[in-house]
């Protein structure tokens, strides 16, 4: 009898999201991440099995996956900040593509065909001002990018497993590390409230137009997929609707009574930074049934709430 679903990356930001949209339906739910890397506190009562899980040890990852024989798995493990791989452009290769072929290979060992879910990245496309179907052309202009490719190409050349391929767009909501630019908005602003620093927030890049779905809309999408994706085929995940990054900012602003000055931070400008990325997502629309349900307004709000939360608890651990 198979197993429950399976989620890599567990305490990530998509990936602790999609155990708790599992969770509403499912009875238990198997979440992976590093060895050493900290898992929530909260197990959901016991229905979360938790596992530390090595992707490069391909023993103890088979016999994890043998024993657990899972109905379906999440793949959503990997480097993830678009920023930090043109510092450490090798890591994000190991990670996002070998990593990803160590699964499949461990999958296939163990004798699995249940189907496995990448999440992929939008930034796989070249760069354009229109609205990017799944049928238009690659060309990654980052070291990101790049591994995301390679990691669908991985997946997309593994015959003998069913492989549901994705390109999600920007997601944004609570939890996200504010290494992600909608989420240092936030933090800023809440840390401005609190007096923790002075009233200036530090930006980079405004003009930039970017596809923002929620991250709860986007592993809503996930799940979909892998009960009703064609394996092989690419989807996007997003909105279709692209918001100036200046406009994201004025909306998380206006949110807050507090009288904040903005400055732009020559640190914060990433080399290559595509001016707009903007996708199409009629594809999910007909095949999958998903469109997105969470206003940009009401995930920026929930994302300014989170960091309010987590601000006033690092005050409190602070004057302790």
């Amino acid at each position: 009898m198979p197993g429950p679903a399976l989620v890599t990356g567990a305490t990530g930001f998509a990936g602790s999201h999609l155990v708790e949209h599992l969770l509403r339906d499912a009875k238990r739910v198997a979440a992976w991440a590093n060895p050493g890397g900290r898992r929530p506190a909260d197990d959901a009562a016991g229905r979360i099995l938790w596992k530390a899980v090595d992707l490069f040890d391909h023993a103890a990852l088979t016999a994890a996956l043998t024993e657990l024989s899972p109905s379906a798995i999440y793949h959503c493990a990997g480097v993830a900040h678009v920023g930090q791989t043109w510092s450490d452009p090798t890591r994000a290769l190991r990670v996002n593509v070998l990593g990803t072929q160590r699964l499949l290979d461990a999958m296939i060992d163990a004798g699995l065909s249940c189907p496995v879910l990448i999440a992929g990245s939008a930034l796989v496309y070249r760069q354009s001002a229109e609205a990017l179907t799944e049928d238009d052309p690659l060309g990654p202009s980052s070291p990101y990018g790049v591994s995301k490719l390679a990691q669908e190409m991985v997946g997309a050349r593994e015959p003998r497993l069913t492989v549901i391929l994705t390109r999600p767009f920007n997601h944004a909501g609570p939890r996200q590390d504010d290494a992600y630019v909608t989420s240092s908005f936030a933090r800023q602003i809440a840390r401005i409230e609190a007096g923790m620093q002075p009233p200036v927030l530090r930006v980079g890049n405004l003009a930039a137009r970017r596809d923002i779905t929620d991250v709860r809309d986007t592993v809503r999408a996930y799940r979909l997929l892998v009960e009703r994706g064609q394996p092989h085929r690419p989807y996007n995940i997003c909105s279709g609707r692209a918001d100036a990054v200046s406009d994201v900012l004025e909306m998380l602003l206006a949110m807050s009574s507090a009288s904040i000055d903005v400055q732009p931070d020559a640190d914060r400008m990433r080399p290559s930074d595509n001016p707009v990325v903007l996708g199409d997502p009629a594809r999910i629309a007909a095949e999958a049934g998903w469109q997105p349900e969470v206003l940009l307004e009401q995930t920026l709000r929930d994302l300014l709430d989170y960091w309010r939360g987590e601000t006033t608890r690092e005050s409190r651990v602070t004057r302790s």
